[in-house]
C-alpha cells in the first residue's frame, strides 16, 4: 500500500503544477480571444460607422447637385429677363426712325430712298438686310441721323382689305344651288377653268374674261354661288360689300380698291367678289355732292384696276347687283366684265330641286309632296323657299311634334309669300344689253 502511495505522492506537485499551467494557458488564451473578439466588434461598429457616414456624404453631395442645378436654373432665368428688360430699355432710349419708301437700288450698294416729308436721298443699306428684300416700292425705315436703311417695314395696307381675304372657305357647294345648273356650268368656265387649266386659252389662242357679273333679282342665289365658288375653287378668295369702299375722306376708297387688289395680285390665283356692286358702281352724273364725287373717284379707281395698264395675272374678279339698271356704262362694256350671268326667278322645275335641298335634312311627313309645294310657290326665290322650310319647321316645334307636316307648309306658305309679287329683273336681249 504505501509502495503505491509512494510514487504518486512523489508525482503530485508535477501533476498540480502541469494542472496551474494548463489553466494559465487555458485563461490566457481566453483572455486573448475575448480581447481578438472585442477588437473585431469594434472594428466592425468602426467599419458600420465609416459605411454609414460615406452613404451620408453621397446623399449630402447628391443634395447640393440638386440645389446647385436649382441656382443655375434660377440664374438662367434672370440673366435672360435682365437682357429682355435691357433690350426694352435701349430700343426707349434709340432714336425714332423715319419711315421711308425704296425707289431704287445702285450697283455701289446704297440706295434711292424717298422719306415720307418729301425730299429724296442716297443712302447706305445696313448689312443685316438681305438684298432680296430690297425691291422698289417697299416701306424702310431710316435712320434719324445717317438716313441709312435700318430695316425694311411690313407692307402697308389696311386692316379692313386684310380682313377681306376668307380663311376657311364656306360650307356651301355647287350640289346646294339648285335649278341654277346653266349658270353654273358659265361661273365655271369664266372662273375656275381659267385658274386651274390655263393651258386651253393659250392653245385656243384667247384670254380668259377678266369678270364676271352675276345679276337678277333678290334671292335669286347670286351670293350662294360665290359662296360655293369660294369653298370648290383652290384659289384665294377675296369677299367685299360694295358700301365697305364707301369712306369719308378723300381718297381712302380708291385706297382701298387699290389694296385690295395688291393683296389679290400677292395671294394670287385669287378671286375677288365684289357684293352689291350699285354701292359704288352707280351711273355717273353730273349734278353731284362732295360725297357722290368721293363714290365717283372709288369707281374709277377700280375701272382702272379691272382694266388698266398693269396686268392683274391669275386674279379672277366677281360682282354681284340686283340693279344693273343702274350701273354706269363703263363696268359693262366688254374688257371689264367680260360675262353677264342672268339670275332668273327659279322655274317650277327649279323651285322642285330647292325644296329638295332644304328638306334633306328635314323629318317631314309623307304626305308632304314636294312637287305640290313647288306649284303653290309661284315666283317664290330661292331664299323665300328656305324661309318656307325654316317657318314649317318652327310650327311643328311650337306644336310639341318632331315631325313636319303638310298643313305646316301650308302655313309656312302663307306667312312667307308676299301678297305683292316682287318684280322681276327684266333680262336684256344682248349680253352688254344695260
Amino acid at each position: 500500500m504505501s509502495f503505491i502511495q509512494t510514487p504518486v505522492l512523489a508525482f503530485w506537485p508535477s501533476i498540480l503544477n502541469f494542472h496551474l499551467r494548463f489553466l494559465c494557458v487555458f485563461v490566457e488564451f481566453t483572455w486573448d480571444f475575448v480581447a481578438d473578439a472585442k477588437a473585431r466588434e469594434s472594428e466592425a461598429r468602426e467599419d458600420t460607422y465609416v459605411v454609414d457616414y460615406i452613404r451620408h456624404l453621397e446623399q449630402r453631395v447628391r443634395s447640393l447637385e440638386h440645389e446647385k442645378r436649382s441656382f443655375e436654373t434660377e440664374y438662367a432665368r434672370l440673366e435672360h429677363e435682365l437682357r429682355t428688360i435691357r433690350a426694352e430699355l435701349d430700343s426707349i432710349r434709340a432714336l425714332p426712325l423715319v419711315a421711308a419708301t425704296l425707289l431704287d437700288t445702285l450697283a455701289d450698294g446704297r440706295a434711292v430712298v424717298r422719306s415720307t416729308t418729301g425730299p429724296q436721298f442716297v443712302v447706305g443699306i445696313s448689312q443685316t438686310i438681305k438684298p432680296e428684300e430690297l425691291k422698289p416700292g417697299v416701306r424702310v425705315a431710316l435712320n434719324q441721323r445717317t438716313f441709312g436703311v435700318m430695316e425694311v417695314l411690313p407692307s402697308k395696307k389696311d386692316p379692313l382689305v386684310l380682313g377681306m381675304e376668307i380663311e376657311e372657305a364656306p360650307q356651301v357647294s355647287y350640289s346646294d344651288v339648285g335649278g341654277l345648273d346653266e349658270q353654273i356650268r358659265e361661273i365655271r368656265e369664266t372662273v375656275e377653268l381659267p385658274l386651274l387649266k390655263p393651258e386651253l386659252f393659250e392653245r385656243v389662242g384667247i384670254e380668259p374674261p377678266r369678270g364676271v357679273l352675276l345679276y337678277g333679282a333678290p334671292g335669286t342665289g347670286k351670293t350662294l354661288l360665290a359662296r360655293a365658288v369660294a369653298h370648290e375653287t383652290r384659289a384665294t378668295f377675296i369677299r367685299v360689300i360694295g358700301s365697305e369702299l364707301v369712306q369719308k375722306y378723300i381718297g381712302e376708297g380708291a385706297r382701298m380698291v387699290r389694296e385690295m387688289f395688291e393683296l389679290a395680285c400677292e395671294k394670287a390665283p385669287s378671286v375677288v367678289f365684289i357684293d352689291e356692286l350699285d354701292a359704288i358702281g352707280a351711273r355717273r352724273i353730273d349734278t353731284s355732292t362732295s360725297g357722290d364725287r368721293e363714290v365717283h373717284r372709288t369707281l374709277v379707281q377700280l375701272l382702272a384696276e379691272v382694266d388698266g395698264f398693269d396686268p392683274r395675272g391669275d386674279v379672277r374678279i366677281l360682282a354681284a347687283t340686283n340693279r344693273p339698271d343702274i350701273l354706269d356704262p363703263a363696268l359693262l362694256r366688254p374688257g371689264r366684265f367680260d360675262r353677264l350671268i342672268y339670275f332668273p326667278l327659279p322655274g317650277e322645275r327649279a323651285r322642285v330641286v330647292i325644296f329638295k335641298i332644304h328638306t334633306k335634312g328635314m323629318n317631314i311627313a309623307k304626305d308632304v309632296d314636294v312637287k305640290e309645294l313647288a306649284k303653290q310657290t309661284e315666283r317664290a326665290t330661292g331664299a323665300d323657299i328656305k324661309a318656307i322650310c325654316t317657318e314649317a319647321g318652327m310650327f311643328a316645334i311650337r306644336e310639341g311634334r318632331e315631325r313636319v307636316e303638310r298643313a305646316d307648309f301650308d302655313r309656312a306658305i302663307a306667312k312667307v309669300m308676299p301678297p305683292v309679287k316682287v318684280p322681276e329683273v327684266p333680262k336684256p336681249e344682248k349680253m352688254f344689253g344695260y
